[in-house]
């Protein structure tokens, strides 16, 4: 982690109402970061993606090119991503870059976008609940420790980070009310409770995000909001490609508005760093670090590089 903090700029500690002090930036005009990497070679690959990818008997250009070929042949699944892109004001390589750093390096396979409809369909059929030693979460973040949460979260966002704050901050790892809570993030010991991965579908979702993007997806297309007491229906959003690719767009659109609110520096044309932030998420804090860094411009992690490295071979996708 202390790597990739060097890659943002960050090494801070978030705030826990998930709101962020309006940045004396703000009195300056926008600047938009150069499109291209700022690190010449690709920074360190982290060990499990190099074990995933050594299990699967197969090297990175490899799996680069199988998501290439994928994509080029489900011509259906890419009008889709482009009226998506659209109906959220975000450039399409911004999803194509996802897609493509998801399942080259955190993922072994890319399946056509018919096999992970029936998927959702299967999931959608199994009895979900989001729990952990029998307590349901939404009865768990009733919890004193959550009331700022409740009653400052203005939107599903800002809610389910700070939940996630107060759960690292008060609950990892500790032993509270004569109850030991377990070394694991929030999303991991709340919200898998069938599957042994963390992600799901094209976009890799977890259902954690999903809970935080879907004000942002229901104010913006046909998705109906969605809760924590509807599991199987948050993980038909991460599987499902007609809604999940909504909710990518969405997480990219995010990440693309925090770094103009909080950094005033518009990120949009460069998709190496839209994959970098959709890889290791909390844009909102990040953003913050990196204002507080002093340096020039934001920085490419390794999947991010490899999207701004291999750009023209995922324009031409589109």
């Amino acid at each position: 982690m202390a790597a990739l903090a060097g890659i943002l700029g960050l090494g801070f500690q978030p705030s826990l109402s998930g709101f962020f002090d309006p940045p004396a930036a703000h009195a300056a005009a926008l600047r938009t970061v150069p499109e291209g990497n700022r690190y010449r070679t690709q920074p360190a690959i982290p060990f499990a993606s190099a074990r995933r990818t050594a299990a699967s008997q197969a090297t990175y250009d490899q799996k680069f090119e199988r998501v290439l070929d994928v994509l080029r042949r489900d011509k259906r699944l890419m009008r889709s991503i482009k009226q998506i892109s659209n109906r959220y004001s975000i450039d399409p390589i911004h999803m194509i870059g996802a897609i493509v750093g998801e399942h080259t390096y955190n993922f072994n396979s890319l399946d056509s976008a018919q096999s992970y409809y029936i998927k959702a369909l299967a999931y959608a059929g199994i009895d979900i609940s989001f729990s952990h030693g029998g307590e349901h979460v939404e009865e768990f973040v009733k919890r004193p420790q959550f009331e700022d949460c409740r009653t400052n979260s203005k939107t599903s966002n800002t809610l389910w980070s700070c939940y996630e704050k107060v759960w690292e901050k008060s609950f990892r790892n500790k032993t509270v009310d004569d109850r030991r809570f377990p070394n694991r993030n929030f999303n991991e010991t709340f919200f898998q409770p069938l599957f042994a991965g963390q992600s799901f579908g094209f976009g890799q979702l977890s259902p954690l995000t999903v809970l935080k993007m879907t004000d942002r997806v229901a104010s913006q297309s046909a998705n109906r909001k969605l809760d924590a007491a509807n599991a199987g229906e948050v993980y038909r959003a991460a599987m499902d490609p007609n809604i999940s690719l909504h909710y990518m767009a969405a997480v990219i659109q995010d990440a693309i508005e925090a770094y103009k609110t909080v950094a005033n520096v518009d990120i949009s044309k460069n998709p190496g760093l839209t994959a970098t932030l959709y890889n290791v998420g909390d844009p909102w804090d990040r953003a913050a670090a990196f204002r507080r860094s002093g340096r020039a411009w934001p920085r490419e992690n390794y999947y991010g590089w490899l999207v701004n490295d291999r750009l023209e071979e995922l324009k031409s996708l589109l």
